[in-house]
């Protein structure tokens, strides 16, 4: 018996969109390995030429002029693609979109970037007869994910699927999964093994992510993080940034044992499990495995836009906070002297009925008819999708 495919789209525009593709990905084979998934960065995959260079000058101006994509956001925050845009695209960078449909013929596709589930909507409307999934990886919908083509809208939150009802999309549409993480957030390890396995102190710890774009925040920030560097260890992953990376390990602020500076890691599920705090830019992808791991977090540099929201959302429902020095003064003196506190109420944000990682994965093998193996032995990850509820953490 031929396996169900899933076929999933993304594009590369930071690495939010990719890493829940693979995240949902992964889900999906530990629940059922009789399904087939495969991600592909569409625009890079069909042109491999063209679509580097839009990327980087995506980031850059990103980096420069963050106010300009901001104020694209908010006066776009309305308008879908209209008809002259999706053919453009399709001329221009996915000419050839239909064939490898074709070639991989799947049961399924998902879209985690709004370009290929526009430019999907475009073939499902000339004739192509494959389900189509919307995968919203933020906790704002902006009206360019949405398509009169999708048959499914997956959300993170209802305040998501009310965003979408009220653009016009039915709410039989729209289920509320949460924002898939890989596997490897579904569970957390043991601290002081995961310390002692890291080579790293049992002491407090703050997670500092920088990624690719950079640490962003001020020399006040930077003080109040490393005062207290002989009590409090620090841990910088500074993702692909290998120039970030060199420059702050010839800082000699930075040069003391409770502080260490890492570059690209695969280990970030162990980093948070290891970890007390959480300091970050408020990343969709980034939130929700904070979120997964319950570790409180500070936010710093939200992109204005799409992350702003985020911020936004995080904050109101009191996982996080925006980042100055008098917020780094407060956590580090409470990490101090409340530890204890603070690791009784991470372990009750943890609790299986308060979050449901794996929701997104059980979600679609439930739509596609291909239920969860019943020998899989992870926490809740059989627990039937709900569609009217949060799968945030409950504070």
């Amino acid at each position: 018996m031929r396996k169900k495919r899933v076929l999933l789209f993304s594009e590369g525009f930071g690495t939010g969109h990719t890493g829940a593709a693979y995240a949902l990905a992964e889900g999906i084979k530990l629940l059922n390995p009789d399904v087939q998934c495969r991600v592909i960065e569409l625009g890079k995959f069909l042109n491999p030429t063209v679509a580097p260079w839009i990327l980087s000058a995506y980031r850059k101006t990103v980096s420069s002029q963050p106010k300009l994509v901001g104020m694209m956001y908010k006066t776009q925050y309305n308008k879908s693609l209209n008809r002259l845009t999706k053919l453009a695209l399709h001329r221009v960078f996915y000419t050839h979109a239909l064939q490898v449909i074709e070639q991989l013929k799947p049961d399924l596709i998902i879209c985690t970037h709004p370009i290929p589930a526009a430019v999907i909507s475009r073939l499902k409307r000339q004739g192509l007869n494959v389900p189509l999934f919307t995968l919203i990886t933020d906790y704002d919908a902006h009206a360019t994910w949405v398509n009169a083509e999708a048959d499914r809208y997956l959300v993170s939150t209802p305040r998501v699927k009310s965003i979408l009802t009220g653009r016009g999309v039915s709410p039989e549409l729209v289920t509320v999964t949460g924002i898939p993480v890989h596997p490897k957030f579904w569970e957390r390890s043991n601290k002081t093994q995961l310390r002692k396995e890291l080579g790293l102190a049992d002491v407090p710890t703050v997670l500092i992510m920088g990624g690719g774009w950079g640490l962003m925040f001020g020399k006040d920030v930077m003080d109040s993080l490393t005062a207290r560097m002989d009590d409090i260890q620090l841990i910088f992953c500074m993702g692909s940034n290998d120039k970030l990376v060199a420059k702050m390990q010839a800082n000699p602020l930075l040069n003391h044992p409770n502080v260490r500076i890492l570059g690209y890691s695969s280990e970030i599920n162990k980093l948070m499990d290891a970890s007390d705090l959480l300091i970050t830019k408020p990343g969709g992808m980034t939130c929700t495995e904070g979120q997964a791991k319950g570790i409180p977090m500070l936010f710093y540099s939200a992109i204005p836009g799409q992350e702003e929201k985020n911020c936004q959302y995080f904050v109101e429902l009191g996982l996080a906070e925006v980042l100055d020095s008098n917020v780094v003064d407060k956590w580090f003196s409470l990490l101090l002297r409340e530890y204890a506190g603070l690791e009784e109420q991470r372990k009750r944000r943890l609790a299986p009925e308060r979050q449901q990682p794996h929701n997104c994965a059980s979600t679609v093998l439930q739509l596609l008819g291909k239920p969860a193996d019943g020998k899989t032995d992870l926490r809740g990850a059989r627990t039937p999708a709900r569609n009217e509820e949060a799968v945030y953490i409950t504070p």
